[in-house]
């Protein structure tokens, strides 16, 4: 409690009995890695163009799925980084 009837206490935002990492510190995410595994998904993806396969249709969907992933990777940094000027 404060000690002053103005004061406001100090709460944490996250309830530590519904998510018990917060006790010891640790709460958030890994952006930098999420987006290297993202890049290197991309990468995979567009690396498995090659390959015994003969028809074009895998290729097309490959193709399809690597820019829309690498388009979300863009459109996820464009977004992050002028974030601050809203």
């Amino acid at each position: 409690m404060a000690s002053d009837s103005r004061e406001l206490a100090q709460r944490t935002a996250v309830d530590p009995d519904e998510e018990p990492s917060a006790e010891w510190g640790w709460h958030g995410e890994f952006p930098k890695g999420a987006l290297i595994a993202g890049w290197v998904s991309t990468a995979i993806v567009f690396v498995m163009l090659i390959g015994n396969h003969t028809g074009r249709t895998e290729d097309i969907w490959l193709i399809g799925v690597g820019v829309a992933m690498a388009a979300v990777l863009i459109a996820h940094s464009l977004r992050k980084r002028n974030a601050w000027r809203r």
